[in-house]
């Protein structure tokens, strides 16, 4: 595939930019119908080639999905219990409202969370109107 085509396809598919691949098993937690960018879901299984698996999954994700609003809970046990979900090495893309949405959370609060779990922050950016994608990896275990 060109660059051309690779730029296009960051335009059309929201989940390009996030680094999924074939093949890989995604696991979805924090569903909820009324709020998920849809458009952003469906861009990720185009790409791996698969469905997203739900809460109820009972082996290991290379990758988690974790849709988290303020009012959700405790950030930090969430991200301890999602590490327990993911193979050797795999990592968390953690979506959060965007400023001034319902269920926002600061950044500052993220970072905290993330250290107290463990896990660290390589990356946050826009991923669909509403949302804002942060990657976390897992330690090495």
């Amino acid at each position: 595939m060109s660059a051309t085509a690779d730029h296009a396809e960051e335009r059309t598919n929201p989940a390009a930019r996030l680094g999924f691949e074939p093949g890989q098993v995604v696991q979805e937690i924090g569903y909820d119908d009324n709020d998920v960018d849809h458009d952003l879901r469906e861009g990720i299984e185009s790409i791996i080639g698969q469905d997203l698996v739900d809460e109820d999954y009972d082996d290991v994700a290379d990758v988690v999905l974790l849709w988290f609003r303020d009012e959700d809970g405790d950030l930090t046990d969430g991200l301890v219990d999602t590490i327990g979900l993911l193979e050797d090495g795999g990592q968390i893309w953690l979506l959060t409202p965007k400023t001034g949405r319902d269920g926002y959370i600061e950044p500052s609060d993220i970072n905290d969370a993330a250290q107290t779990a463990g896990l660290s922050q390589t990356k946050s950016i826009s991923v669909a109107k509403d949302w804002v994608g942060t990657r976390l990896g897992t330690p090495k275990r």
